[in-house]
């Protein structure tokens, strides 16, 4: 394998990777197609760094639990290969994730060592911010490699600390991109009509989605199609006047989630009082963005119905049109007993961050 020294250098000349933004090489075509399901990672590793302080902060970092799910789940599915066990197959992942430190002595970390040269190590000696470094489609079209590096674990550690949220962000938006391409290369353009003309934004969903109701100021879509091998979700799109900034507090948010919920969906469509709620036992996770320029708050946590016995997870956003002086709050939620929500509620994130709070009519002409 090629050295890294040239691509260290161009790091310090001004692309240094701690900000996750490289561009990383041109695809050759002539490279197989990466693989590996969404959400996946492989990370290669010593094991006794894994199972030491290192391994605690990458644990944090790609590992930690989905917010506001009352079973806990890890945000990414990770998965650790010793460097010496390394394959051609295992080469081929979409995700690939090497860390190792220069002091470390153990067989294991030298195989990734010595990927690097002795003008690397001595760029990096020098400039202690230097840790990671990423390049696309290294042994495969659509892959993404990241190195994640130090002269100590402890500087190692520092930087991790300090970036943690950059590389965690930077696979978090990866994975969605992947994912859009799958799921939105066919749409249900009915649904699209109906966002138009019920709530006034443009809603882009999966032609596996179906229209489960459709009124004024509210849709709900279904994906009807739930089996073991896949989940129930259920999106549903709310409008209202924005007239408050009050309206966009979490107790505020939780409070107009439930009421929707209470008019419009049930577990049982034959009982009224089988109406889907919030589940109160583990308070929602909120978290405040803007998307579209439009101020939006997220709000993940669990659902259950009132009075049987049903239950899962949300991923939830509220936005802010002030221009139409409009409140959105649109929602996905998975049904999908004793079974990993993290796929699902990803798909949820895909659909729902691809929906135009702010069309107009002009934008359809």
């Amino acid at each position: 394998m090629k050295t890294l020294s040239s691509i260290l250098i161009a790091l310090v000349m001004g692309c240094i990777l701690a900000s996750c933004e490289s561009t990383g090489t041109t695809a050759d075509s002539s490279k197989p197609k990466a693989r590996g399901s969404i959400g996946e990672i492989i990370l290669v590793i010593d094991s006794v760094k894994w199972a030491g302080p290192v391994g605690e902060e990458l644990k944090e970092i790609f590992e930690s639990d989905i917010p506001g799910m009352i079973r806990s789940e890890a945000k990414f599915k990770v998965n650790t290969v010793d460097p010496r066990q390394m394959t051609r197959m295992l080469k081929m992942s979409t995700n690939l994730i090497y860390v190792t430190t220069f002091d470390d002595k153990g067989s294991a970390s030298q195989v990734i060592n010595a990927q690097f040269s002795k003008e690397s190590k001595e760029k990096a000696m020098n400039d202690p911010s230097i840790y990671s470094l990423r390049i696309e489609d290294e042994y495969a079209i659509g892959q993404e490699v990241l190195y994640l590096f130090g002269n100590t674990e402890d500087q190692l550690i520092e930087n991790l600390k300090k970036n943690g949220d950059r590389l965690q962000n930077l696979f978090e938006v990866r994975e969605r991109g992947r994912l859009e391409k799958i799921l939105l290369t066919r749409k249900n353009s009915a649904a699209t009509v109906a966002g138009r003309e019920n709530l006034g934004i443009e809603i882009n969903v999966p032609a596996s989605y179906q229209i489960a109701k459709s009124e004024d100021d509210f849709l709900w879509v279904r994906q009807i199609t739930p089996s073991g091998n896949r989940a129930d979700i259920s999106l549903f799109f709310y409008e209202t006047d924005y007239t408050s900034e009050e309206q966009t507090f979490p107790a505020n948010i939780l409070a107009l989630r439930d009421s929707i919920t209470k008019q419009q969906i049930f577990g049982d469509p034959d009982d009224p009082t089988s109406y889907v709620v919030a589940e109160k036992q583990i308070p929602p996770a909120f978290r405040n963005m803007t998307i579209n320029g439009n101020f939006t708050t997220e709000m993940r946590g669990s659902w259950k119905t009132n009075n049987i016995s049903m239950g899962g997870s949300y991923l939830g956003y509220l936005m802010v049109d002030q221009k139409k002086g409009k409140l959105y709050y649109i929602e996905g939620f998975v049904f999908y007993p004793n079974e990993v929500h993290r796929d699902a509620l990803r798909e949820i994130e895909t659909i729902l961050l691809n929906t135009n709070v702010s069309w107009t009519d002009d934008q359809g002409a």
